[in-house]
């Protein structure tokens, strides 16, 4: 049957009304104050924010490869590391415990409380990173001899690193509770990143030595750096939302709730940071160059979860607080959808771009690919079941939840040790692999047990 001229312009009309629309579909959806809107609104900034920070960081990673070449960039990395992982976990958890304790002292109109957890937790912060930062000093002034010489002074630089770092990562669980998602975001992952590289291109054209030392010092100055202007920042934006008025301090009941988050966090990161720490141990730093080279290729991918993560985890303890069950397993099944199918196309993305990518390092980097495709496996295995971490410690299963990362984690090193001595980068990529299967398996069995809740990507979430 012939489609006169009315039926065939019809899809055209309607496209061209659909694009007409949109503009106004987006103000709506941007003025829209329910809480779906304003987590996907700050879902959706925090992941454009770490895609920039992703691409400036691997520009860094880049250029650093190119100036240091293969060997000094192991160092580095193998340094950096262990700032990422000890500058974590000195608050003992109370950066995330943040999104546990604002909003439910806002919810509750708790001032006195909610100023002695906004001031107390930074100062707890620096006091215990400072204490690590020293014994960290001690350490290894003893063990000097055991110690390769070209790792000394880039260990004690990342020492002094640490406070800085710890009291950044607690700002930002601060802002991320009060859904300021710039200010938690902007200065560490982009802002730091970028005075990094332009502290190291000085570097480079004066001169000094494009070594694991250099890049140490330029770290710590961009650190110090970062952290001040965010502190100034957070105390503007805090004094104009908050009272003035007496603090209180509950630090018994904050650390009662942290010390199961800080051990959740122990373990998800030592599954994170595993692999490259023990690479190091059996392999040279050439092969951890590389193999960091392809993790990071694959960063992108959690980036997803973790923007969803940073948006959901203060919403949970709001629906947790108020009783909302129904409401509560609505939004989880949200916050699935919101991580997996992303993290999908993310992971499809770069997998096909992951040669060239990885080329840019060096020609050499691009051993590391076949490593990307056993590492995207783990990762979409986590984002199957969204950030269901998050939900077990907003809602008082956090030692539960601990459980599983410590199950996790004993697989994972077990796995590491078996598999790197004999088949070296490979081994590692399986034992995260592996180890991060584990830990998504078991957190899907403990949320379906402990709330009745099934976290998995397809599924219809139901409360109990």
């Amino acid at each position: 049957m012939a489609l006169t001229s009315t039926d065939r312009g019809a899809p055209a009309s309607w496209a061209r009304a659909a694009v007409a629309a949109l503009p106004a579909r987006v103000r709506a959806w941007l003025a829209d104050g329910s809480d779906d809107s304003l987590a996907q609104r700050t879902a959706g900034t925090a992941f454009l924010i770490r895609c920039l920070s992703a691409a400036l960081v691997y520009l860094t990673q880049v250029l650093l490869a190119r100036w240091m070449g293969g060997f000094e960039f192991g160092v580095y990395v193998y340094v950096w590391t262990w700032v990422l992982l000890v500058g974590s976990l000195v608050d003992f958890g109370l950066s995330s415990a943040a999104q546990r304790f604002i909003p439910e002292y806002a919810k509750l109109e708790q001032s006195n409380l909610l100023r002695g957890f906004l001031r107390g937790s930074r100062l707890l912060t620096i006091a215990f990173a400072t204490i690590v930062a020293l014994l960290g000093l001690l350490a290894i002034k003893l063990l000097g001899p055991t110690i390769d010489r070209y790792e000394v002074i880039p260990l004690y630089l990342a020492c002094a690193t640490l406070p800085l770092f710890a009291l950044t990562r607690m700002q930002e669980g601060i802002a991320r509770s009060c859904n300021w998602i710039n200010l938690a975001l902007w200065p560490p992952y982009v802002i730091r990143s970028l005075l990094l590289i332009v502290l190291m291109a000085g570097a480079h054209a004066a001169g000094f030595g494009s070594d694991a030392s250099t890049a140490m010092a330029a770290a710590v100055i961009a650190t110090a750096a970062t952290t001040i202007v965010q502190h100034l920042m957070l105390g503007r934006r805090l004094a104009a939302s908050v009272d003035a008025g007496p603090n209180l301090y509950e630090i018994s009941r904050w650390y009662a709730t942290a010390i199961p988050i800080f051990m959740v966090e122990g373990f998800y990161l030592l599954l994170t940071y595993t692999d490259v720490l023990m690479l190091q141990q059996f392999r040279s730093p050439d092969e951890v160059g590389v193999y960091y080279a392809a993790a990071k290729t694959l960063a992108l991918v959690a980036f997803v979860y973790f923007s969803v993560s940073a948006a959901t985890a203060h919403r949970f303890t709001e629906y947790h607080v108020s009783g909302d069950h129904d409401r509560l397993a609505d939004f989880l099944s949200q916050a699935i959808r919101w991580t997996f199918w992303p993290s999908l196309v993310a992971t499809a993305i770069l997998l096909a771009i992951g040669r060239p990518c990885l080329w840019l390092f060096g020609p050499q980097f691009v051993d590391g690919y076949p490593l990307m495709f056993i590492l995207a496996a783990g990762l979409l295995a986590r984002a199957a079941i969204g950030p269901v971490e998050r939900l077990l410690n907003m809602v008082g299963e956090q030692r539960a939840c601990a459980m599983v990362y410590a199950a996790a984690f004993a697989v994972n090193i077990a796995s590491c040790i078996v598999l790197i001595p004999r088949y070296g980068m490979d081994g590692a990529a399986i034992a995260t692999t592996t180890g991060v299967v584990a830990e998504s398996s078991l957190l899907f069995f403990v949320t379906r047990h402990r709330l009745g809740l099934h976290a998995f990507v397809g599924s219809r979430v139901k409360a109990r």
